[in-house]
């Protein structure tokens, strides 16, 4: 699925009309329909509603819903925010269909009263959609408030009223909508973590747009789903042998931080790298050999920085970063590969709060190497941002000025290409907010990568899949219970819900 902006969605919507005959009112209509059709599929008909509309389209949206639901035999009582004008046309004409039946409609006026909402009604919010340019103010703002202060289950449509787009909406008045109700596709501003407490339970309905539109622009985002995932899934050759599936080096773990290490081997390994060798430090070089007896080590001398670094010939693959510390040592050994690795990397957690103090080290990160920060990492190494929408600016930014790939984790996870594109991932779930995920994501990412997955292939199929295990995991443990360690055990039975679909 697609994630366009607010421009193409109305590009889409005019296409659409263009190549079925098909006038806006009636596009509207099967919009509208579409969201009675949910109403009453969720059990929801045996209430009172209030719908709040304004005067452009989405308002014409909410006066079809309306008339819709009052036709389903529910009490309705319709508000209409005034301010001078007459609202656009197909506005008009829903208004005129409303006044042939006996529902009550009322006009909201500066410098009048607002409605108290009754406890058990249901409002409609239709007072905003996609096309706001200016955040909401005076007495629009002033009915967002009041909305947000009754505490009723809110249902908006398309999005919650005061919510832009494409563009970050704190701190201006928005809709707190328990359900939003959007149209065909994904906008933007419901893949950031900023905007979860506005638009509730996201539902996108199926108003039946022309596909056809879709071959001819370039969307904004692309979702990583379960069907693209599988797609990528290679199987494992029957007459393979260990020689086909690379040999990954793992620079991870430091004193009290070798549980970072263990968690990303188990990964590398569990997702497919034949061999793998950890360079820890001389005191968890018996941690790592009892823990994971299938992965090799080597020594990253903790106490003296000036020891040469081992070869890096013989390795496929590079991840580096999960629980190294950002000591002068660690700093050290990264600055080496850095310099000496002529493939792409991984890079994770203390290597990249290494980078943030070494921000010209950047350039010596091989073309297609991954970087995995969280909001935090992120920020400590392209500047402070003031939104999730700014951070993922810089991000596509940086990954084209550099060429690498930048995977901004979070519930839905970015994945910046060098190209340009960028992808949103659809699995995983609050299980996997827990110490130690970070680590596992790395692992996976440099498994893949040994096994022979392009980069791009890697970093899209290695986020997939461990939200996808995380899920699983969840299963069995339940939300809250989940460990780092039960995403690498479930990282099997991801591969088969993929390789099974």
């Amino acid at each position: 699925m697609v994630v366009l902006s607010a421009e193409q969605v109305h590009g889409w919507d005019n296409f659409t009309m263009d190549k079925e005959s098909i006038a806006s009112i009636d596009l509207m209509e099967r919009a509208s329909l579409r969201c009675v059709e949910w109403i009453e599929s969720s059990g929801l008909l045996n209430h009172q509603f209030a719908v709040y509309c304004g005067k452009g389209n989405n308002g014409g949206d909410g006066l079809a819903i309306g008339r819709l639901l009052h036709e389903k035999g529910c009490q309705v009582e319709i508000y209409i925010l005034e301010f001078g004008h007459l609202g656009t046309h197909d506005f008009q004409h829903n208004l005129q269909r409303l006044h042939t039946l006996p529902v009550n409609i009322h006009f909201l006026q500066p410098g009048t009263k607002l409605p108290d909402i009754p406890d058990e009604t249901i409002v409609v919010d239709a007072l905003l959609g996609t096309g706001i340019n200016r955040a909401a103010d005076g007495l629009m703002a002033a009915i967002i408030q009041h909305i947000n202060a009754s505490k009723n289950i809110v249902i908006s449509i398309d999005l919650p009223s005061g919510m832009f787009c494409d563009l970050a909406t704190i701190p201006n008045a928005c809709i707190n909508a328990t359900v939003t109700l959007s149209f065909q596709c994904y906008k933007l501003a419901f893949l950031v973590a900023e905007n979860a407490s506005f638009f509730g339970r996201l539902f996108i309905l199926d108003i039946g747009l022309a596909d056809e539109y879709l071959s001819s622009i370039t969307p904004e985002y692309e979702l990583m789903d379960i069907v693209i995932a599988s797609g990528i899934i290679r199987p494992r050759p029957p007459f393979a042998h260990k020689g086909n599936f690379g040999h990954a080096l793992l620079f991870a773990g430091s004193e009290g931080k070798m549980g970072a290490a263990i968690l990303a081997a188990k990964a590398c390994l569990r997702t497919g790298a034949a061999l793998l060798t950890c360079m820890v430090p001389q005191d968890g070089l018996a941690i790592i050999q009892t823990a994971l007896p299938e992965s090799m080590a080597i020594v990253a001398s903790k106490t003296d920085a000036s020891l040469p670094l081992p070869s890096l010939d013989m390795y496929t693959i590079i991840g580096a970063g999960p629980g190294i510390g950002i000591g002068e040592s660690s700093a050290k050994h990264l600055h080496e590969i850095l310099k000496a690795s002529t493939i792409p990397m991984v890079i994770d957690a203390d290597a990249l709060n290494i980078l943030s103090k070494n921000a010209e080290w950047l350039n010596l990160l091989q073309p297609f190497s991954i970087l995995t920060p969280h909001p935090k990492e992120f920020d400590r190494i392209a500047g402070l941002h003031d939104s999730d929408f700014a951070r993922i600016a810089t991000a596509r930014r940086l990954a084209k000025k550099y060429q690498l790939i930048i995977i901004l984790k979070g519930h839905r996870t970015l994945i910046a290409m060098p190209g340009g594109r960028a992808w949103f991932n659809t699995s995983g779930n609050a299980s996997m907010a827990k110490g130690g995920s970070g680590d596992v994501l790395t692992g996976m990412i440099t498994g893949l990568l040994s096994r022979g997955y392009a980069p791009e292939q890697a970093a899209l199929l290695g986020v997939y899949l461990h939200g996808l295990a995380g899920e699983l995991a969840s299963d069995i443990h339940g939300v809250e219970s989940v460990l780092a360690s039960d995403i690498v055990e479930n990282i099997g039975k991801a591969f088969q819900a993929l390789e099974n679909k």
